[in-house]
């Protein structure tokens, strides 16, 4: 795992019910230690001042750092993605297409599926020290 440090722009993995399979961008603004971090979301707010970004303290194993930036062109049936929804990247399956640049994302973890247009789609990507692009099946 890479070094993640204060400052480092890092995105969260949340494991809290009804956000598992989502990834949220944030900054680190604390380090303690690669045990946990101190973290400050882009896009989620304070439950006490909706003005304020949200900032709390999550394990190790619930960060990574950002992923670069990966545009495609199009996705083909069973091709692991992410989808813009909710503040966040959610983890999904390529389920169906409609048109030339809507696809059908079902979500294994809810059993649901939703229909996405191209632009709110990036190829999901795991990082073990290099990011690798995988289908699913």
């Amino acid at each position: 795992m890479a070094l993640i440090l204060r400052g480092d722009e890092v995105e969260v993995c949340s494991k809290q019910v009804g956000f598992v399979g989502s990834y949220y961008a944030a900054t680190v603004i604390n380090n303690y230690g690669n045990q946990s971090y101190a973290v400050r979301y882009k896009n989620l707010v304070s439950e006490d001042d909706e003005s304020q970004p949200l900032i709390e303290i999550v394990s190790a194993d619930e960060v990574r750092p950002m992923p670069r930036t990966v545009s495609a062109s199009g996705f083909s049936l069973y091709d692991g993605v992410d989808a813009y929804d909710n503040d966040g990247w959610w983890v999904g399956t390529i389920s169906g297409k409609q048109g030339s640049n809507h696809y059908y994302v079902f979500f294994d973890t809810y059993g649901v599926e939703i229909l996405y247009p191209l632009s709110r789609l990036r190829p999901h990507r795991e990082t073990n020290g290099m990011w690798v692009t995988k289908k699913r099946v």
